[in-house]
């Protein structure tokens, strides 16, 4: 079977990744970025080189872009603007919604057309089963390059507006960083009162483990804007909170991110939820002071 060719612009870690999978397929792969020797591994293996970034554009019709953020997909692409008409620009670099949906714009206004890539994985996890990544933008080019994409990841495909696959993206990294950080913050209490980090992995995994049943429970709330008290008040949450903030603070550690989620609490408190399940928090971070 005759299998898509297909250009790659950026061989960052995730860009070789993308280049080594579709080799590892059968896609004919043309591939640039300014660092050239970045390429010679991937070329040994059957790449194609482009002497430009036009020369990659000319080369194929489906573009995938890996780049750190949109400014370095302008910094590219718009010295080589007139090599983009009819092309389609698969772009899985990270940036805003609002930046998805300019490009798009820019995009179509040299007769390209962009789906907006947001990957749900690391590098080493391209190409790997369980693998994922979010896509927006016109549906039917997104069914015309659908079967090519899904060489790389699963493709979960949120909708037209190009915008929306990097919402779904910066959701799941703002649930991811500040997850990690609530880690650190743990282990760094932890080491302060002489208890090393593989002591409290099991009790952190266990915490992490039950937090579905509460990502259900409180989704109902939230989209039902009804914030019950029945389970929880925020008022015992806010108690909860500041001996979480004052046991930090005895630890001699850092308490910019206890202090920030105390902070929170207290906004919910000042808003009179203070009856309401915690839930109603989301209305302080849909709406905060001014």
């Amino acid at each position: 079977m005759s299998r898509q060719s297909v250009t790659v612009i950026g061989l960052g870690p995730m860009g070789r990744a993308m280049v080594s999978t579709f080799l590892d397929h059968g896609h004919e792969v043309t591939v640039w970025n300014r660092t050239a020797g970045k390429a010679e591994e991937l070329v040994a293996r059957g790449a194609v080189l482009a002497p430009s970034v036009e020369a990659a554009l000319g080369a194929n019709e489906l573009i995938v872009l890996s780049l750190t953020d949109y400014d370095a997909v302008y910094a590219l692409l718009e010295p080589a603007a007139d090599a983009l008409s009819g092309k389609v620009i698969a772009n899985l670099s990270s940036d805003t919604p609002d930046r998805a949906r300019e490009a798009a714009a820019w995009a179509a206004g040299h007769g390209a057309k962009h789906l907006t890539g947001g990957v749900q994985v690391p590098p080493p996890l391209i190409g790997r089963p369980g693998s994922s990544t979010y896509y927006s933008g016109p549906k039917d080019v997104f069914d015309a390059h659908e079967d090519t994409l899904k060489v790389l990841t699963d493709a979960d495909y949120r909708g037209e507006d190009a915008g929306l696959a990097a919402m779904y993206y910066q959701a799941q990294m703002t649930i991811f960083w500040t997850t990690m950080l609530s880690y650190y913050q743990t282990l760094a209490l932890g080491q302060a009162n002489g208890v090393p980090a593989k002591e409290l992995l099991p009790y952190a995994t266990m915490m992490t483990s039950m937090m579905p049943h509460f990502l259900e429970l409180y989704a109902e709330h939230v989209d039902s804007a009804d914030y019950p008290g029945d389970v929880d008040r925020l008022a015992m949450g806010a108690a909860s909170v500041e001996h979480v903030l004052h046991t930090h603070q005895d630890a001699g550690v850092s308490t910019v991110l206890p202090a920030a989620v105390a902070e929170i609490f207290k906004a919910g408190m000042d808003r009179g939820f203070a009856e309401n399940s915690f839930s109603s928090l989301i209305e302080v971070l849909k709406r905060p002071a001014v």
